[in-house]
């Protein structure tokens, strides 16, 4: 199926989401194993729970198929296409910012929680949602934007940066040392999100647009579950990557704090190490990054185009999967398609992002995906 060229599919006007939300029955939640999806899912689920409305939320990472049979008489797809969908939200928009606008015609969606799917679709909060979120007293805070109160954990295990520091404890206290990561007065953690910064401007594996990525860590709003909404943010990515049959728990608050803290933790620590051990590759308009191992191949393409790539085109692969980012004009999902079908294998994506599984030898699927651009 075609990834573009279908917006009044895939952005659906809030009012028509929360008018169909509101009569149905029984409804079933499809979300993409992303922040800004699960999010999205966790606040219609939260909506429809205090409807009473039964309702199913599954995360089904892409290329996995998500046009299961079910007896629900709406299905909504978040973030990714599915076959059996009524409506898709999402593709092209955040999905986060729609389903908090739907879920307020019909209930109180939390604005925290909009807050971070917007974070984690890689946007600066705005709209009603912050609005909202400020209304009920959320404020910034010079600093850098982690789930914990411990600096050097919640720095090392980002995924909101990639640095010099990334991925180890012993490397973050090291450029932590020469502050007292107990006091936290406005000067020291104005002081500490300078040196981040610095860290990534000095990074000699980095690009220009890394100081300006970085940015959407610094000076955090404060609030939610974890530290911040950026870390909240963070933590929602992880988990709907790394342990994806939980992130929907975590969305609608039903999970412990240190459970999504461990899985994002190990998340962070195999992005972090498949990044730095990665064989890079330049060619016109695409960056391939290849992984030794296996890998979260979805966040080290994010981690890639932001903080590592000179070109507008990502395409990450390790063992037997792959994951491209690009701008919308590239049509990643329609390219990763097109690439599978000269491989043994599946593939799915959007106009920005796409997800492959092959069993063909990886250099092979990298030409695949270059002529099919």
């Amino acid at each position: 199926m075609s990834t573009t060229g279908r917006p009044d599919a895939n952005a659906p006007a809030a009012s028509d989401v929360a008018a169909r939300l509101a009569d149905a029955e029984f409804v079933r939640l499809v979300a993409a194993a992303d922040g800004d999806a699960v999010a999205a899912t966790g606040l219609f689920a939260r909506t429809l729970d205090a409807r009473d409305t039964p309702y199913q939320a599954t995360v089904a990472p892409l290329p996995e198929r998500a046009d299961r049979a079910t007896d629900a008489d709406l299905t909504v797809s978040i973030g990714r296409a599915a076959a059996t969908a009524d409506l898709t939200l999402g593709v092209e928009t955040v999905a986060s910012a729609t389903a908090f606008e739907a879920a307020s015609e019909i209930g109180s969606p939390d604005p925290l929680l909009a807050l971070a799917g917007i974070v984690a679709a890689g946007e600066v909060p705005s709209g009603t949602p912050l609005e909202a979120a400020q209304a009920m007293g959320l404020e910034r805070r010079p600093g850098v934007a982690i789930p914990t109160a411990d600096l050097v954990d919640g720095l090392a295990h980002s995924t909101l940066v990639a640095a010099p520091f990334s991925g180890s404890e012993d490397a973050t206290a090291d450029l932590l040392a020469e502050f007292d990561t107990d006091q936290r007065d406005e000067e020291t953690r104005r002081r500490i999100a300078s040196l981040v910064a610095l860290a990534v401007a000095g990074d000699e594996h980095g690009t220009e647009q890394g100081t300006r990525a970085v940015e959407r860590m610094l000076r955090p709003y404060v609030g939610g579950p974890f530290e911040t909404i950026g870390g909240y943010a963070d933590v929602l990515d992880a988990v709907a990557r790394e342990r994806p049959g939980l992130a929907v728990a975590l969305a609608v608050g039903s999970l412990d704090t240190e459970t999504a803290l461990d899985s994002w933790r190990t998340h962070g620590k195999r992005a972090h190490a498949a990044l730095s051990t990665a064989r890079t590759g330049r060619y016109d308009g695409l960056f391939v990054v290849r992984c030794d191992d296996p890998a979260p191949v979805g966040t080290v393409a994010r981690l890639a185009r932001d903080f590592r790539s000179p070109e507008p085109v990502v395409l990450v692969v390790a063992d037997d999967e792959a994951a491209a980012l690009g701008p919308a004009e590239a049509a990643i999902g329609d390219a990763m398609e097109t690439a599978i079908q000269t491989v043994d294998g599946e593939a799915a994506g959007t106009p920005t992002r796409g997800r492959a599984r092959f069993a063909a030898d990886e250099t092979e699927f990298v030409l695949a995906f270059r002529e099919a651009q």
